[in-house]
């Protein structure tokens, strides 16, 4: 008799417990396989740490093939599901294309940003849903902090030091409070004009910061964050995004080079793609996490409308605990399909909250016993080391040396502003430029990439704003084990999920993946650029006569060379990435620096 073949859609906070749970069950019984467009299980509660410089960024990972006995992993983003033909199609990092065949499928796709209708904020701010975006973070405002500190300009230095984070759940809160922290420090070392300091704001409609933690909570995260000089603003949002600040509901404009987007999540748009029915674009499921009328799909975590036996009528709230035990049960109720055990409903008790405002502060109520200042910070710290999978030691060493050492505010300028878009279906990947399937037909936004011709075939996958229920809220798991428990609530991270796109002709120019335009990598260089129209005498171009290759010098062998040759500067014959035009080719006498903005050439100043 052959094995069964299960395959799992995502390695977030559900699908990676759902693989290591039916990893332990199977005993190589099974043929599991995780289908993920990462190699790794990222623990998203530790993100902002990572953007204020306190982790680095590996801690944060777990390695799936590491710690994943038994499981097959397959790097991919899923385009398209066939559930009567039980196979999951899909496309892998290069491009290339295949198909995974099931006896039972277990769909984790996870959450994407969630998106509002205000205008230019899908151009102009960043998410805060994978690594490259808190990677992204942190270099950006290491960059706008230096060059505050050069600047002569008094409104210039003022606009690059002030930073909008928008929404006031746990995300935004410890954006925020971890953020204060890092800019301050960097000061210290390279002052700013007199009378001027880093100014970090926190905007929300709420009425107050953390709406859905205790009020005791809300009120200690709101002190902490006011003492630090954070400048928290409830009932108040972004009316629209530019380029060169954010016009608020009240009418103020304030100037600014960044804005981070932490208004919540969405869920994957592969979940409507299948044509099964939702709530708020969640697949509905039943107590066992089934999906009613295909009893060989399960589905968890923020993918699925799960019922909350806490609250009849009502679904859990997308958040990391959730995912974590419904994971846990979605694998248990596999095996029980496959005769080994008893189908269980999904069940859950909450012990508590906990959120890190950086350094000894933090903000918890375990058991229900509210704590604040240092006792809170311990008991925060202590939930994390405990919950993570792995690198619990790394993450503790480095905590240690972050508090007898100062931090290291450099760039490393791995991520550009263009690759971390904020529309778009896989936070988890920084899109480059001539990446598969990012050269295809489709309109886009402002920044944003362009999805191969698989994820085109979702219909109406891109879903519009206030889709999904976003709950920004984190709990102590009753079922937390060591290492086994997620903390607060942020849920599933990275899926195996395609970028959407949609139907349509030309995309829009300056954006990567379409007809870019001049200075953009991946579309027609200026001139003098390697790759593109080289300049006359250079290589690979229209070289001067009496060079091998192009128009020989008479007396030359070869005569008049053939136009249209390779390196004739045709752009859309040859794509190559390339820096903008204002900035010197790469070569041996070339100095690193920190990279200038290149999705907006006609405004630039520095990255945003």
């Amino acid at each position: 008799m052959s094995r069964p073949r299960i395959v799992i859609v995502g390695a977030g906070f559900a699908g990676y417990r759902a693989a290591r749970t039916l990893s332990k069950l199977s005993r190589g019984r099974a043929d599991i396989t995780l289908l993920n467009p990462t190699d790794y299980f990222l623990y998203l509660p530790l993100l902002p740490q990572v953007a204020a410089g306190v982790l680095e960024p590996r801690r944060v990972t777990v390695s799936l093939s590491g710690t994943l006995p038994h499981v097959k992993l397959v790097l991919g983003e899923a385009d398209r599901i066939d559930l009567d033909g039980r196979a999951v199609h899909y496309t892998d990092p290069e491009g290339g294309e295949g198909t995974l065949e099931y006896d039972r499928l277990v769909l984790a796709a996870g959450s994407v940003n969630k998106l509002l209708p205000i205008p230019g904020v899908a151009e102009h701010a960043h998410g805060f849903r994978g690594l490259p975006e808190a990677l992204y973070l942190r270099d950006h405002v290491t960059r706008q902090v230096e060059l505050a500190a050069a600047a002569d300009d008094p409104e210039s230095c003022a606009a690059r030091c002030t930073f909008v984070v928008v929404g006031a759940g746990y995300t935004g809160t410890e954006v925020a409070a971890h953020g204060q922290l890092f800019t301050d420090a960097q000061v210290r070392k390279h002052p700013l004009r007199q009378g001027m300091r880093p100014r970090w704001m926190l905007l929300d409609i709420a009425p107050r910061v953390l709406p859905e933690m205790d009020e005791k909570l809300s009120e200690t995260a709101d002190r902490v964050l006011r003492q630090r000089g954070v400048d928290v603003r409830m009932g108040t949002s972004v009316k629209e995004a530019t380029h060169d600040g954010v016009l608020l509901t009240d009418g103020e404009f304030v100037e600014t080079r960044t804005l981070v987007w932490c208004v919540g999540v969405r869920p994957d748009p592969l979940a409507e793609s299948l044509g099964l029915p939702l709530e708020r674009g969640r697949l509905l499921v039943d107590p066992q996490l089934r999906v009613p009328g295909r009893p060989e799909v399960f589905a968890c975590g923020d993918a699925a409308a799960v019922p909350d036996p806490e609250k009849p009528g009502n679904h859990t709230p997308m958040t990391a605990q959730h995912a974590w035990r419904q994971g846990k049960i979605a694998a248990l109720n596999v095996a029980a399909s496959l005769g080994r055990g008893e189908m269980r409903p999904y069940r859950h008790r909450d012990l508590g909250f906990v959120v890190d405002l950086g350094g000894a502060k933090a903000a918890a109520n375990p058991l229900g016993v509210p704590l604040s200042g240092v006792p809170a910070g311990a008991v925060t710290r202590g939930y994390h080391l405990a919950a993570m999978p792995g690198n619990r030691v790394r993450v503790a060493a480095d905590w240690l040396l972050d508090a007898v050492l100062p931090r290291q505010a450099v760039q490393l300028g791995l991520v550009r502003s263009w690759s971390v878009p904020l529309d778009t279906a896989s936070p988890e990947l920084a899109r480059v430029p001539g990446g598969p399937g990012q050269r295809e037909e489709g309109d886009r936004n402002l920044g944003q990439v362009v999805a191969g011709p698989k994820a085109r075939e979702r219909a109406g996958t891109r879903s519009g704003p206030g889709t999904g229920t976003p709950t920004d809220t984190g709990a102590i798991s009753s079922e937390a084990e060591p290492g086994e428990g997620p903390a607060e609530g942020r849920s599933g991270g990275g899926a195996g999920k395609r970028q959407p796109g949609e139907p349509g002709g030309e995309p829009a120019k300056n954006q990567p993946g379409g007809e870019a335009a001049k200075r953009q990598p991946g579309g027609e260089p200026a001139k003098n650029q390697p790759g593109g129209e080289p300049a006359k005498n250079q290589p690979g171009g229209e070289p001067a006569k009496k060079r091998p290759g192009g128009e020989p010098g008479k007396k030359q062998p070869g005569g008049e060379a053939a136009k249209n040759q390779p390196g004739d500067g045709t752009a859309e014959d040859h794509p190559v990435p390339r820096p903008p035009a204002d900035q010197p080719p790469p070569g041996p006498h070339t100095a690193p620096g920190p990279v200038k903005r290149s999705d907006d050439p006609a405004e630039a100043e520095g990255d945003s």
